[in-house]
């Protein structure tokens, strides 16, 4: 007789399992478990015919209705000489194969055949992937990925005012396709078809602005609507000569204002090493005041949605966009190239502006200088907190803020 839903739901299992038929091959086995698996039973060839078995899934999860609809395609399948059991394995074995040909698939086999033996920084194309492509097409075939892809991946990294590292996305982008070609499994690149001038022009790489530029660009910061942790982490920006992102993602554990000194720790810095700034008193006193707007977070610049988190990396470029100066073109890396020009043209050594930007030197004087210049550099980002001060107070006329004795509230 054959099977209703109430009959279904009134089924209760046994010591053993058990089976229910319904008609025409379906049936449901009733496990000691209580689930209730719908399967089917034929023969391939008629009745001397071999003899099969194929599962559908759990009741009620496929309802009966759905269950019928399957065994109904399964018997037209029969009916051709076709096998419903060796179909099924070979849609698991095609799923699996192409699996393998996912991007993720083949940006990780990229990532350990080429990036981490060519490329002097691999950490950087880890985050390119991790962070950007592989949520938007990781399971992407990557024989189905088009052009549109690749822009939409691009778009939203633009759209967070990282229009430099949408490039350098689209680049790794094209490196990683250009291995797919190499391997046989594909024969267009579709990063190599957005040209990258449609995504940001390339910037000089020598841009360093000038004592009468930063006086106007922080004075314009300070002038600005912007929030005043937003003004203080620009004006920290330049006077510690950290990256970005060595800022952004600080916590109030890595400073200490008794030795007025910020360790960054190794997994936070571009080279995998620590890197201790020594604190000017203009610095501590806007960390001071930070610590203040902070509210308790554990982060030196907490998001405004939650105190859990730090500000968005797209934040402080957002700021920058929205003033309006008569400054040249340049983006926030540009803040330690100047604060390097200003220094080298001051006198002072190279070894110590070297390593106020934790840049790692090549070659033997790299190998035999491994004094941290620590009193030399404190000396020296003081005289650079004074210099930029004295910039600011050029035709000042805006409270910037008590920064230490060199910068008296206006």
């Amino acid at each position: 007789m054959a099977l209703t839903d109430t009959k279904l739901q009134r089924l209760q299992p046994k010591e053993r399992s058990f089976q229910v038929a319904d008609g025409n091959g379906l049936y449901v086995e009733v496990q000691p478990t209580g689930k209730k698996v719908w399967r089917m039973q034929y023969r391939i060839g008629g009745r001397d015919g071999k003899k099969e078995k194929i599962t559908l899934g759990e009741y009620p999860a496929y309802s009966l209705v759905e269950a019928r609809r399957w065994r109904d395609e399964c018997r037209a399948k029969i009916v051709r000489g076709q096998s419903p059991a060796r179909a099924k394995q070979a849609e698991k074995t095609a799923a699996a194969e192409a699996e393998k040909d996912t991007v993720r698939a083949f940006a990780e086999a990229w990532f350990a055949d080429v990036v981490n033996r060519t490329n002097s920084e691999p950490r950087n194309i880890r985050r390119i992937l991790n962070k950007d492509v592989l949520p938007a097409i990781g399971d992407k075939p990557v024989a189905e990925v088009r052009v549109e892809d690749v822009l939409k991946v691009t778009d939203a990294i633009k759209a967070r005012g990282a229009d430099h590292m949408a490039l350098h996305t689209r680049n790794a982008m094209k490196r990683l396709f250009a291995y797919a070609i190499a391997r046989g499994k594909i024969q267009f690149n579709p990063a190599a078809a957005v040209e990258a001038r449609f995504i940001a022009t390339a910037r000089s790489r020598d841009v360093a602005l000038s004592s009468q530029e930063i006086g106007r660009l922080l004075r314009g910061i300070y002038q600005s609507s912007a929030k005043r942790q937003y003004k203080l982490a620009l004006h920290l920006l330049i006077l510690c000569m950290v990256r970005k992102s060595e800022l952004l993602e600080a916590r109030w554990e890595e400073l200490g204002f008794d030795k007025a000194e910020w360790n960054i720790p190794a997994e936070r810095m571009k080279k995998d090493k620590p890197h201790l700034v020594p604190l000017s008193e203009q610095a501590v006193a806007m960390f001071q005041e930070l610590r203040v707007l902070s509210s308790g977070s554990e982060w030196v610049l907490p998001s405004r949605g939650s105190l859990r988190q730090p500000i968005a990396k797209s934040t402080l470029n957002n700021v920058v966009r929205s003033l309006n100066l008569e400054v040249r073109d340049f983006v926030i890396h540009d803040f330690r190239r100047t604060a390097s020009t200003h220094l080298h043209e001051a006198g002072f050594n190279s070894d110590w502006v070297e390593k106020a930007l934790a840049h790692e030197q090549k070659g033997v004087r790299g190998v035999y200088n491994r004094a941290e210049y620590l009193s030399q550099r404190k000396e020296m980002l003081q005289w650079w907190s004074n210099f930029v001060d004295a910039q600011i107070e050029e035709g000042r006329n805006v409270v910037i803020g008590n920064f230490g004795r060199y910068l008296p509230a206006a």
